[in-house]
């Protein structure tokens, strides 16, 4: 192929330069995000229970980060993601169908996503890039004329399982503007305000297909007479795409719903086996018994599909040649649904400020570019915005991004030590707090009256020893620097907090 060719070229005329600078100028980019995948809920980061070969294979290739980190549920997270943007910018908190308590404890979240913060689609878009969304979305709300009255007095609501009353005016270009295809994307399958695959059916988690088993009934996924498995419909859409742009940088945004609630058995046979299967005594993954041991066997079902289907692409990819000039980044949106799964080495789950809900497992692929290894810099979802834009070339980007490229750690580079930071203003398993983390140290303050913890996170991963009263200095640097982000930032805090900034 003709961009091969001028890959190989630039590598032969341009060998003394730096590995980025010798690959093409606009590979192709796969951005696999997975559902609630726990950080350890795969092999390649430690589960002995979960299978994901694939995925492991594809890891030994790829520049794995080791503290990767996310906002704790889903809404915040895709923001971040998409825009390159914090929270308190978007006024994306937490879902907010699960925010507690009133408008003097809390700043209730959007669930739109404004126009005014731009989705890396739209630079991709504008520098030649062919660009397809698949699966969740997430960051428009069913009834986004309900949000422009901020601050908002009450929490959103969402229609009842089943309810088709919303989907008339999402079809309208007024709302349409608010999806993917008006935020950048060329086409959509399957993302809209859904939080989850079960919404189209009126059981909602109780129905036997919850979404994953065919008919979906989600109306932005034409049904298909061979539909099956959700996770396959979307990875064979997205091949489809990749195959019709195989000759143009093509940008595949990959969000799987799975392996979020409800857990459903991709099969039998492979249910029978994972519950067959010996526990993980580590993690604690598999170890329950009768009930509980087969809701987290259908779990696994579901992660196995996910690296599968993983497998798949690379399949495509390996037999179209395309590797040599493909990005791929996996990861997920939170850490994993205590729900579902379990890690031992941390402390709380998803929805939580605790490493159980920001911990995730990310890794980034491209062949003969990035070298192969793990990386233990503190890296976060806010960094994928910039990082799109330089491995494409984009130079001329001026909107706000809070994040920093990764460009330096896949050339082998340090990234310049830098605080990561998390502004939660609404409470869902946790009061509101605002976070800061700076290398192992991680310093939370609650923003009711102020009180604050410290852990290190080197040598006590689950965070099992508040540090502030022993380590007063460090505490008081990190407090420092946390609310001198917040007044520079002008982050904005609930009424009733005490805090000056």
């Amino acid at each position: 192929m003709q961009r091969v060719l001028k890959s190989i070229l630039s590598v032969c005329v341009l060998a003394a330069t730096t590995i980025l600078e010798a690959a093409p100028s606009q590979p192709n980019i796969v951005f696999i995000l997975a559902d609630d995948l726990g950080w350890q809920d795969v092999g390649f980061m430690g589960s002995r229970y979960f299978e994901t070969p694939h995925l492991d294979a594809l890891a030994q290739e790829s520049l794995v980060f080791e503290n990767a980190f996310m906002y704790p549920t889903c809404s915040p997270s895709r923001a971040a993601l998409l825009t390159g943007q914090q929270s308190f910018r978007t006024g994306s908190y937490t879902v907010p169908v699960l925010e507690r308590g009133n408008s003097r404890d809390n700043i209730f979240s959007r669930w739109t996503v404004g126009e005014e913060h731009t989705v890396y689609s739209k630079p991709l878009r504008d520098a030649g890039y062919q660009l397809i969304h698949l699966g969740k979305w997430h960051i428009v709300g069913p009834h986004p004329e309900l949000e422009t009255d901020l601050p908002l007095k009450k929490k959103l609501s969402q229609p009842k399982n089943a309810d088709w009353s919303w989907l008339d005016k999402h079809r309208t270009p007024a709302l349409q503007k608010f999806y993917p295809t008006g935020r950048g994307f060329h086409e959509n399958v399957g993302g809209t305000w859904w939080g989850d695959p079960a919404r189209g059916y009126e059981q909602g988690y109780r129905a036997p297909s919850g979404g994953y088993v065919a008919p979906f009934n989600n109306p932005f996924i034409p049904e298909k007479e061979d539909d099956e498995w959700l996770t396959d419909r979307l990875t064979t859409e997205a091949i489809d795409f990749m195959d019709r742009h195989k000759e143009a940088p093509f940008f595949v945004n990959l969000h799987f719903y799975a392996p979020h609630l409800p857990s459903i058995a991709r099969s039998e046979e492979s249910l029978a086996h994972f519950i067959a299967k010996d526990g993980d005594p580590s993690t604690g993954q598999g170890l329950a018994e009768g009930e509980e041991k087969k809701k987290i066997a259908a779990y696994a079902t579901m992660v196995k599909s996910i690296d599968d289907n993983v497998g798949r692409i690379l399949k495509y990819l390996d037999e179209e040649d395309l590797r040599s000039e493909t990005l791929i980044v996996f990861s997920s949106d939170n850490g994993f649904n205590g729900l579902q799964s379990v890690n031992r080495h941390l402390r709380a789950a998803k929805g939580h400020v605790y490493d159980g809900g920001l911990r995730v497992p990310a890794l980034v692929n491209w062949p003969a570019v990035v070298k192969p290894g793990k990386n233990s810099t503190p890296v976060c979802g806010l960094d994928l915005f910039p990082t799109f834009l330089e491995l494409s070339g984009v130079s001329d980007y001026r909107g706000v991004l809070d994040g920093e490229s990764w460009g330096p750690l896949l050339r082998g580079e340090p990234l310049p030590e830098r605080a990561l930071f998390w502004h939660i203003a609404s409470t869902y398993k946790n009061p509101p707090c605002s976070i800061i983390r700076k290398g192992d140290w991680k310093l939370i303050q609650f923003l009711k009256k102020g009180n604050i913890e410290l852990y290190n996170t080197g040598s006590d991963l689950k965070e099992s020893k508040n540090l502030s009263a022993s380590h007063p200095e460090k505490a008081t640097e990190l407090l420092a620097e946390l609310v001198a982000w917040r007044k520079e930032n002008k982050v904005p805090l609930p009424p009733s907090s005490t805090l000056e900034n």
